[in-house]
């Protein structure tokens, strides 16, 4: 059960202490206060742990700041959505807003290489008014032989050059938890001249003590990638500990699966769970077209088929988008055949604003339809 409490309550409030002490009396009962920080106001919702079937919602609703009561219907307790109405887990990062309504692009580098590269493509999106990337410093690889990122020691330029053009998050894989602290050093000793969004890469979707450790700390969104060989289910349940940590300022993000199904594509295109995931959760949902497609090929139309796929994720809905892009993809130590080229940037944004805006058509008519027909 789940006790949503009013807008801003106040911690130190008569009312919320009485609240907190009935809820210490009832047996067999334990509780989790959890926040949910938004642009105006702050959510706190109260998990309520144990034999809940006991407990009457009219009573809980009759409680001091008590606001509404949620019977938990599956076992994603907090990132699920258990009522239609629900909020979603909507947040502003760095001057970045993140929700289930919004659009978000992250183009950059899938692994970061030379100052030049990283330069020429911040350079890029700030000509072009993003103020988001994607920058890869730790590489999980499949062969131990593989390129496995510059690690820290670009963390200091990359930020300094993030900074020079305007970029407000970038999107980075971690593999272990000292690299936190890595990131959080290079930030303090550049003068915090960009936010880090901590992405969990899919070979570590299931690493348990790294998402315990990631979902403690509060400094940093994440972006979470689902397993490419385990079923959705089980990603969300690993989302779940996340947001258990105490960190509920997640995005979830849809990679492909891993599959010779999905041929000649890298991966198995699974962006038709774009409106699975927002219905039963409450994430904001990301979509990545590059490491599902893994090619430059195009159709008939002169569309290549990463335009094609991440059309498909936005005309679902999708709510980020991660894509791989690189000054000289000749040249990029890792996945170059798949990364568009920096001239292609204002026609891939281009291509997207007129997908997003033929999606939030679509929703509006179905909001008007359904309004009808009540």
């Amino acid at each position: 059960m789940i006790l949503v409490l009013a807008a801003d309550t106040d911690f130190d409030s008569p009312d919320y202490k009485l609240l907190q002490q009935h809820l210490a009396e009832l047996p067999g009962i334990t509780t989790r206060v959890h926040q949910v920080r938004g642009v105006q106001q702050t959510l706190t919702e109260i998990y309520l742990l144990g034999d809940t079937q006991q407990l009457q919602p009219e009573e809980m609703e009759a409680l001091p700041c008590v606001e509404r009561v949620v019977r938990v219907s599956h076992e994603f307790r907090i990132i699920g959505r258990h009522r239609s109405d629900q909020e979603g887990f909507a947040f502003s990062y760095n001057g970045v807003h993140f929700s289930q309504d919004n659009l978000n692009v992250f183009a950059g580098l899938c692994a970061v290489d030379t100052r030049e590269h990283v330069e020429q493509m911040m350079r890029a999106l700030q000509e072009h008014g993003q103020v988001c990337t994607r920058m890869g410093a730790y590489k999980p690889r499949t062969s131990p032989y593989s390129f496995q990122g510059l690690g820290s020691s670009c963390l200091p330029w990359v930020f300094e050059l993030a900074g020079k053009y305007g970029i407000r998050v970038i999107a980075m894989e971690i593999t272990h938890e000292s690299q936190i602290e890595e990131i959080q050093q290079a930030l303090e000793a550049s003068g915090q001249p960009t936010g880090v969004m901590l992405q969990i890469g899919t070979r570590n979707t299931q690493n348990f003590e790294l998402l315990k450790h990631v979902g403690r700390q509060s400094e940093y969104p994440i972006l979470f990638k689902r397993g490419f060989g385990i079923t959705l289910e089980e990603s969300l349940h690993a989302a779940e500990y996340l947001a258990s940590g105490g960190n509920s300022r997640i995005v979830f993000c849809l990679r492909g699966m891993k599959t010779n199904m999905g041929d000649p594509h890298r991966n198995f295109v699974d962006f038709a769970h774009v409106p699975v995931v927002k219905r039963l959760t409450r994430l904001p949902v990301c979509i990545d077209p590059s490491h599902s497609v893994g090619n430059r090929a195009s159709a008939p139309d002169r569309l290549l088929d990463m335009m094609h796929v991440t059309a498909q994720g936005v005309i679902a809905g999708a709510n980020m988008i991660l894509v791989d892009f690189h000054p000289n993809p000749a040249r990029a130590l890792v996945d170059g055949p798949q990364a568009l080229r920096l001239e292609e940037l204002p026609w891939f944004l281009e291509d997207v604003a007129i997908v997003r805006e033929a999606y939030e058509r679509r929703r509006a008519r179905a909001a008007e339809f359904t309004a009808q027909s009540e």
